[in-house]
């Protein structure tokens, strides 16, 4: 009997939720965790929302599979083939989609049996839809994706402004009274997102299919705060990844070893008995599982192309070191690619619009895990710098990666901040809004 595969992810929530040790109040999130297995070291292959989850759902880079940038920008993938509910469907899955995915601007092109319409992709309408459909209209073996807007902003409203008191933002941002007030409403959210996803979880249980699915819970990348989601630090392409299900996804593992998003679609290709496609660009998971191999990766990538602005980087990590390449000459952060939130502007109050910014960074992740020091300059780390240079230039020859030849591809009908912007929403001032952005 084939095993189901629900999907379950979350906009912004990195691995700021209760099962890696943090004071996020998600305990059916933990509960599913100690249930299944937990990857502590988890990479999207972009810290960014369109390109993380289709490198996710194609198993490919984002200048390999298209996704250069956000859908409510007009990017969207171009190769829908690729999506793994087209290569299932062969497989005699029925797929269904509710709520996010942001690769498309029309859900109904991708390529699922059924496209299920919310009023909004927050768990107050995600969530009874998701239940509703697993009570009534399932069939068996299934894909279902479940996404949510949680804990993308705005954060819900915090219900006990005591929180506020007992809360400590991330350890890489000053501990201020509104930051903490800023990390309180994302608490407040990611707690409806637990809710939610407890709620879709205990249905499975009542229709007697919870043992014969393969649960993944994932979010695109970190969380939006500023030098997190949109950087290529491990806050901000750090993800959350519990898999839960047959053939050994279960007993509370922990998997301390680097995995990143693209190696779930071959992980399922191996779990399923289905010959992986050519163009995958990951590994499965499974030996890590099941055969007691310590590690599937001795690197892992990751990208930025577009977000709000044009910021092309790309990024190598090791277990001990992490390389990171700008590829355009500005030396201040591009401001419209961070969320504005009370915390970007407690930033900007104390001078961090004008922080200096090199183009190249080199960090010792066990010495130094907030990527605070850069080792670019320090000569008793040359040899080091030297190789992880190569390791990039390496991969993105191997990727045909088109940045390495100097520009990404043109693209039409695109929105894109300018340079000076401070917010993405400054973009309005000089573009008429147009149906289909947002």
């Amino acid at each position: 009997m084939k095993p189901n595969i629900l999907y379950i992810h979350s906009h912004d929530t990195g691995r700021y939720i209760e099962p890696y040790g943090y004071s996020v109040s998600t305990p059916n999130l933990k509960k599913l965790a100690k249930e299944g297995v937990l990857f502590r070291k988890a990479f999207s292959a972009a810290p960014t929302c369109s390109p993380s989850r289709a490198s996710f759902l194609t198993g490919q880079y984002p200048h390999n599979n298209g996704q250069y940038g956000l859908v409510n920008r007009g990017f969207e993938l171009p190769e829908i083939d690729k999506h793994i509910v087209n290569l299932l469907k062969n497989e005699g899955y029925k797929s269904t989609l509710i709520g996010m995915q942001h690769i498309r601007r029309n859900p109904k092109t991708i390529g699922y049996d059924n496209v299920l319409e919310v009023e909004d992709n927050y768990s107050k309408y995600v969530t009874p839809s998701a239940v509703d459909f697993i009570k009534n209209n399932i069939d068996t073996p299934f894909f279902l994706s479940v996404g949510y807007e949680e804990t993308h902003r705005p954060f819900h409203e915090i219900k006990d402004e005591e929180e506020i008191k007992y809360t400590n933002p991330p350890s890489s941002l000053p501990d201020t009274p509104k930051i903490r007030k800023d990390m309180a409403a994302f608490k407040e959210s990611a707690a409806v997102l637990d809710k939610g996803i407890g709620k879709v979880l205990n249905t499975l249980k009542e229709k007697g299919l919870y043992d014969n699915t393969i649960i993944i819970f994932t979010t695109d990348h970190g969380l939006p705060f500023p030098d997190m989601k949109c950087t290529l630090k491990d806050t901000g392409i750090g993800v959350s990844l519990i898999i839960r299900g047959p053939q050994g996804f279960t007993g509370g593992k922990v998997i301390d070893s680097m995995v990143s998003h693209i190696d779930i679609y071959p992980t399922l290709c191996h779990l399923l008995g289905i010959e992986a496609p050519d163009w995958l660009q990951g590994r499965s998971v499974l030996p890590l599982i099941k055969d007691g191999t310590e590690s599937i990766h001795n690197q892992i990538y990751a990208e930025v192309n577009f977000h709000t602005a044009y910021e092309p980087m790309r990024a190598v990590r090791t277990e001990r070191w992490k390389y990171i390449r700008r590829f355009r000459n500005r030396t201040k952060p591009l401001l419209s690619n961070t969320d504005e939130s009370l915390t970007k502007d407690v930033l900007l109050e104390n001078g961090w619009g004008n922080k200096y910014i090199q183009k190249e960074e080199l960090y010792d992740l066990i010495l130094d895990p907030n990527e605070s020091n850069n080792l670019i300059n320090d000569s008793s780390h040359k040899d080091i710098l030297e190789e992880m240079r190569n390791k990039l230039d390496n991969w993105m020859i191997k990727t045909d990666d088109p940045i390495k030849k100097g520009e990404l591809p043109e693209f039409e009908d695109v929105l894109i901040n300018r340079d000076s912007d401070k917010s993405a929403d400054d973009i309005w001032d000089y573009v008429d809004k147009q149906d289909g952005y947002y």
